[in-house]
C-alpha cells in the first residue's frame, strides 16, 4: 500500500511541478554524518552540492524546535537515562536540536502505555464514528499549522520546501481523512452455513501495534503506519528515525490536540539497535509494522519471530525498472525518467533507479537525459525553485 501512495506521490509532485512552473507561490524564508559514522559540520556543504557560483548564506527556517522529548502516556517525558542525541540539519551538519533518545527502559514504559489505553482506556471502547472525528480534527489542525510542519520537516531532513509544504503535508491531512472515513465502514461478514448454525466473522482491533518509520518521507510514513491503526481502534508505540524525529512528535502533539486519548498514541525516538530493537522483540506488541532496508528488515521479522511471533508487515527497498520503448515521446520520456530518479534527491522506494531504453532511441535518450540531469537546480531546500536539497545525511551521496 506504501508503494502506491508512494506513485501516487509522485503524480501529485509532477502536476505541482508543472503548475508552479506557471508561477507558484514563493517559498518561505539536519543529520550529515561522515561515512565513519560521526557526526559534525563539514565546511562547505552548500557550496560543495550547490549549482550556485559561491557558497550560499543558509535560509533560516520558519519555525521553532519546540518538542524534543519522548511521548508517553500523553506527556512529553525525558528518556529514563537523560540521554539524548543531536538532529542535525543537512544543509551545514550543524545541530538542530538535541533530542531524548529511548532505550529498552523507554520502550518498556511507552508499551506499558499504550497496552493500559487499549485494556482500560476508552479508544477501542469508543464509538467509530467518534473515532472519525477526531481523526478529522487532526487533519484540520495540519492543514492549520501546514507552513510550520513544512518547514520542520524540510530542516530536519533536506527535502524542498516547496515539496514539502504543497504535496506531503496536504497529502498527511488527506490521507488521515481517507482513513477517518474507513473508521465506521469495517463491517464483519456473516457466512452462510449447512444446518442451524450463525456463522459470523467479526473484525476486531488487533491491540498495540509497534511502528518503526524511516527517514525518507517521515510525515507521509507516520500518516500511513498511525491512520489505519488507530482507525481500527488500535493503540501504539512508533519510533521515528534517528535523523529525522522532528515532525513526527510536533504532529502527534497535535493529534492530542484534537481529542486522542492519553496513551493511545506513543511516540519514541531513538536508534535501531537499542529503541528498535526494543519494540520488535517487545512481548506485549501484538503486531509490528516496519519500513526500512531489506537488511534491516529481515532483524526486524526474526525479533518479532523469536519474541511472541507477533506478526509483520514489512515495506522494503527496490529495485524500480522505466521502460521506454521507441514509439515513446524520448521528451516526455526524460523528463519522467529524471524525475522517477531524482524525486526526493533519490531517497524513494519506488525510485526509477534502472532505465531501459530501446537501442533505436537510445544515443538520444541518454543526450537528452545528461542534459536535463546538469540543469537540475540542487541548493538550499528553502529557496524557491531548488529541486534538490542535500541528502539526508553525508554518507548516502556514496549510495543514493
Amino acid at each position: 500500500m506504501a508503494r502506491r501512495a508512494a506513485s501516487s506521490l509522485v503524480s501529485r509532485y509532477l502536476l505541482a511541478s508543472r503548475a508552479a512552473s506557471a508561477g507558484a507561490a514563493p517559498a518561505v524564508p539536519s543529520a550529515l554524518r561522515g561515512p565513519d559514522g560521526t557526526r559534525g559540520l563539514l565546511p562547505g556543504v552548500l557550496q560543495r552540492f550547490s549549482t550556485a557560483a559561491a557558497a550560499e548564506e543558509p535560509i533560516s527556517p520558519p519555525v521553532q524546535v519546540n518538542y524534543t522529548k519522548l511521548l508517553i502516556n500523553g506527556n512529553f517525558v525525558d528518556s529514563a537515562s537523560g540521554k539524548t542525541f543531536p538532529t542535525l540539519d543537512p544543509r551545514t551538519g550543524e545541530v538542530i536540536a538535541h533530542v531524548a533518545e529511548a532505550d529498552a527502559e523507554d520502550v518498556n514504559r511507552a508499551v506499558a502505555a499504550a497496552r493500559k489505553a487499549f485494556d482500560e482506556g476508552p479508544w477501542p471502547k469508543m464509538t467509530a464514528y467518534e473515532r472519525s472525528r477526531i481523526l478529522l480534527r487532526f487533519a484540520d489542525l495540519i492543514e492549520m499549522h501546514n507552513d510550520e510542519i513544512a518547514a520542520l520537516e524540510t530542516w530536519d531532513n533536506g527535502k524542498p520546501y516547496e515539496q514539502a509544504a504543497q504535496i506531503e503535508v496536504p497529502m498527511v491531512a488527506r490521507l488521515m481523512r481517507y482513513y477517518a472515513g474507513w473508521a465506521d465502514k469495517i463491517h464483519g461478514l456473516v457466512v452462510p452455513a449447512d444446518g442451524p448454525h450463525h456463522v459470523q466473522v467479526l473484525h476486531e482491533p488487533i491491540g498495540v501495534a509497534g511502528q518503526i518509520i524511516p527517514w525518507n518521507f517521515p510525515l507521509l510514513m507516520f500518516a500511513w503506519k498511525v491512520g489505519p491503526a488507530l482507525a481500527c481502534g488500535n493503540t501504539l508505540v512508533l519510533k521515528t528515525a534517528e535523523q529525522t524525529p522532528l515532525s513526527a512528535l510536533y504532529i502527534s502533539k497535535l493529534l492530542h490536540e484534537a481529542g486522542l486519548p492519553e496513551g493511545v498514541v506513543n511516540v519514541v525516538s531513538g536508534f535501531g539497535p537499542t529503541a528498535g530493537a526494543a519494540l520488535a522483540s517487545h512481548m506485549d506488541v501484538d503486531k509490528l509494522a516496519f519500513t526500512g532496508s531489506t537488511d534491516t528488515g529481515k532483524i526486524v521479522l526474526e525479533l518479532a519471530a523469536r519474541s511472541n511471533l507477533k506478526p509483520v508487515t514489512l515495506e522494503l527497498g527496490g529495485k524500480s525498472p522505466f521502460v521506454i520503448m521507441d514509439d515513446a515521446d524520448v521528451d516526455h520520456a526524460v523528463e519522467l525518467a529524471h524525475f522517477a530518479l531524482f524525486f526526493n534527491q533519490g531517497q524513494c522506494c519506488c525510485a526509477g533507479s534502472r532505465t531501459f531504453v530501446h537501442e533505436r532511441i537510445y544515443d538520444e535518450f541518454v543526450e537528452k537525459a545528461k542534459a536535463r540531469a546538469l540543469k537540475r537546480v540542487v541548493g538550499d531546500p528553502f529557496r524557491k525553485g531548488v529541486e534538490q536539497g542535500p541528502q539526508v545525511r553525508i554518507a548516502l551521496i556514496q549510495h543514493v
